[in-house]
């Protein structure tokens, strides 16, 4: 299993939309260190729903249910999409101030590479962050 981060900005999708719709094509994403990070995203992974540009913070997290596909938004067939249903919402969201001061998470892709939509975490990281958020796997 690989852990990941996707981002959407609340006002665009937010995590309420997601859990409302079950499945949901994660869609949209025009870079292509993120296209590739949702091609290498396999059935049973599981990523952290991050509210970006307004909340900035983990509020929950997503387990991708369908492989990576062609993005029906996309133009020129380039792009691809996953599809991802709602697991469960942290019960206290973890926001990026508290990532940035914990240097247990310092070399956290999430920091690394700012502007980056589709993010892997490691293995530590995602569990530090789920406790942190306590979230604990159904």
């Amino acid at each position: 299993m690989q852990y990941w981060l996707i981002k959407s900005e609340p006002e665009t999708f937010s995590w309420q939309q997601q859990v409302e719709n079950g499945v949901e094509p994660w869609t949209g994403v025009r870079n292509y260190q993120a296209r590739n990070n949702l091609s290498a995203m396999r059935c049973g992974d599981l990523a952290f729903f991050y509210h970006s540009v307004s909340d900035k913070e983990i509020v929950g997290v997503v387990e991708v249910v369908r492989e990576a596909y062609p993005d029906p938004t996309g133009e020129g067939g380039k792009w691809v999409c996953v599809d991802v249903r709602a697991r469960g919402a942290f019960a206290n969201p973890v926001s990026l101030a508290m990532i940035k001061a914990d240097p247990t998470l310092s070399e956290m892709a999430l920091l690394r590479q700012s502007r980056l939509s589709v993010a892997p975490v490691r293995e530590g990281e995602w569990a530090y962050l789920c406790q942190l958020g306590q979230w604990q796997k159904k």
